[in-house]
C-alpha cells in the first residue's frame, strides 16, 4: 500500500441467484500496471463478477475496495469503466457527434483532455469518413472502438474489457492490443474472454474463475509450453490453480 499504484481489491465477494451461488467468497488483489486474463467456463459467472464490480449488479456480502497508495476505499461511480461485449451507443448520432456531446457532458471531469477530436479518432484508427457516419452503421468492431475512446478521455482507474477483441480484425486486433498494453500502466485492466490463447498472449496474469472463487494461474505454469492444455486441465477437473 505504499507502491502508489493503484489495486482492485475483492473479499469474501458472494452473489446468488435463488439456489444458485455464483460467487462463493471471491477474494483477489488485482493491480494497476497489468493486464489479467479473466477466465472460466460458461456460466462460472464472469459477468456476474464483472456487473458486481461495475455497480450494476447488488452483491450478497464482500467487500470492493480501492487501493490507492496509503488509502483505502469502496469503489464508487466513475471508478469503473466496463466496455460491453455489445456496446450500448446512441445509434442516431454520428461518432463524431457522440463523442463531441459526452465531452461537453464530461467536461469537468475531462479537463481538457477532449481538445482535440480529430487526434482521438486518429489514436484509435478510425477513418475521417467514418466518423461523420450514424453509429447504427457502424461495425461491431467500431462500436467498441468508440467505447475504448470513451474510456481513453474518461481515463477510470479501473476498466473491465468483456470480450472486447472477438469482433476486430487481424490488424484492428493487434492495434488493439497494442493500446491495451499502453494503457495498463494508468489503470487495473481485467480482461475476460474464452480465447485461451488471446488471453496467455496479451495478458500478464491470468484469473481463473471457478465454484465461485478467484485463483491465480501460477507463473510457473504461465512460462510452460503446454499452458493452454494445463488451464483447461484445471477448469475440467476443478483443481484450484495456485493463489500465491
Amino acid at each position: 500500500m505504499t507502491t502508489g499504484k493503484k489495486a482492485l481489491v475483492l473479499e469474501d465477494l458472494r452473489k446468488s441467484f435463488g439456489q444458485k451461488q455464483v460467487l462463493a467468497g471471491a477474494d483477489f488483489r488485482f493491480e494497476q500496471g497489468k493486464i489479467y486474463g479473466l477466465l472460466g467456463r460458461n456460466g462460472a459467472g464472469k459477468t456476474t463478477l464483472f456487473n458486481c464490480l461495475g455497480g450494476e449488479t447488488d452483491t450478497d456480502g464482500g467487500k470492493i475496495q480501492l487501493e490507492d497508495g496509503s488509502s483505502v476505499r469502496d469503489v464508487q461511480d466513475g471508478d469503473v469503466g466496463y466496455v460491453y461485449s455489445l456496446p450500448i451507443l446512441p445509434e442516431f448520432l454520428t461518432g463524431y457527434e457522440f463523442i463531441r456531446f459526452y465531452i461537453d457532458v464530461n467536461e469537468a471531469a475531462i479537463a481538457g483532455r477532449g481538445d482535440d477530436i480529430d487526434g482521438l479518432f486518429d489514436m484509435m484508427r478510425i477513418a475521417k469518413d467514418d466518423r461523420h457516419n450514424l453509429i447504427k452503421h457502424y461495425s461491431h468492431g467500431m462500436k467498441n472502438k468508440i467505447q475504448m475512446l470513451l474510456f481513453l478521455l474518461m481515463k477510470p482507474p479501473i476498466i473491465l474489457l468483456d470480450e472486447p477483441l472477438t469482433s476486430f480484425d487481424v490488424i484492428v486486433a493487434l492495434e488493439m492490443k497494442q493500446l491495451l498494453r499502453e494503457m495498463k500502466g494508468d489503470h487495473v485492466l481485467i480482461f475476460s474472454t474464452h480465447i485461451l490463447q488471446l488471453a496467455a498472449d496479451l495478458c500478464d496474469e491470468l484469473v481463473i474463475l471457478h465454484n465461485g472463487k478467484l485463483s491465480r494461474v501460477s507463473t510457473e505454469l504461465l512460462s510452460r509450453p503446454d499452458v493452454e492444455q494445463q488451464v483447461i486441465e484445471l477448469l475440467r477437473d476443478g483443481t484450484e490453480p495456485s493463489n500465491d
